[in-house]
């Protein structure tokens, strides 16, 4: 049986809506979701029940009910006497999940790149701006929080809602991992290049090209993705040969 990361330091957590009546349920969902996401509970990183209810000052029953629903998104795990655990992919499964983010994303740039109007371009032209601020200042966390707004900038104008929530669904399941952080430096340039064609023909209304811009930046991701570590602790074991 794998071990259990104990959990880590957390950074403050946010306020309750109504501090009077303290944290409801779905507001303990989205707080554990967020850490989840942010990266502050890293993959095989135990979810205390007990912890939890008295960070929430709660009792353990919305907090179960929380980690409940996230085991249904795929970024919580429960094993009998082993108790909570966030996801912990192997590499092949987060190379899957690449190919899946890729498909799913150039199904809805060809529509998005038509009806962008001028906020969806301000929007896409800021994130990239912060991705370009996060390169020179050679700041990986920003580099892939940010590159996960900028995807999404480029393909929320497709009006394809079903489409991009399935997208942002295989892209949660990827976060606590942080692949973009554990890249080199010079790795994160060169994709980033990648982004400033990605947004040239963007802003262009270029279809064709974007596309052309989004295969190239995903053979380049991909590549970069099968060469993470693998002995840091946040992949699983392989099960099978195929997972190696």
């Amino acid at each position: 049986m794998p071990s259990r990361s104990r959990l880590p330091r957390l950074p403050e957590l946010t306020p309750a809506a109504d501090p009077r009546r303290g944290y409801s349920q779905q507001e303990i969902l989205e707080e554990l979701r967020r850490l989840i996401l942010a990266g502050n509970l890293p993959p095989g990183t135990g979810l205390p029940l007990r912890e939890f209810a008295q960070r929430f000052e709660v009792s353990a029953i919305p907090v179960r009910e929380s980690l409940q629903t996230l085991i249904g998104e795929g970024l919580v795990e429960h094993r009998p006497n082993f108790g909570y655990t966030v996801t912990r992919l192997t590499a092949a499964e987060l190379r899957e999940l690449y190919v899946v983010r890729e498909r799913l994303e150039s199904a809805a740039l060809a529509a998005a790149v038509r009806r962008a109007g001028a906020e969806d371009h301000r929007l896409a032209s800021e994130s990239h701006a912060r991705l370009e601020r996060a390169v020179l200042d050679d700041d990986p966390a920003a580099y892939h929080r940010e590159t996960r707004v900028f995807h999404l900038a480029l393909t929320r104008p497709s009006g394809m809602a079903r489409l991009v929530h399935m997208l942002e669904y295989a892209w949660n399941i990827t976060e606590p991992v942080q692949p973009m952080v554990h890249v080199s430096t010079g790795e994160r340039v060169v994709l980033h290049a990648d982004h400033s064609r990605q947004l040239a023909a963007f802003l262009a209304g270029d279809a064709e090209a974007l596309l052309a811009a989004t295969e190239q930046h995903h053979a380049r991701l991909n590549h970069v993705v099968s060469g993470l570590p693998t002995d840091t602790g946040l992949f699983a074991e392989p099960t099978t040969p195929e997972d190696i």
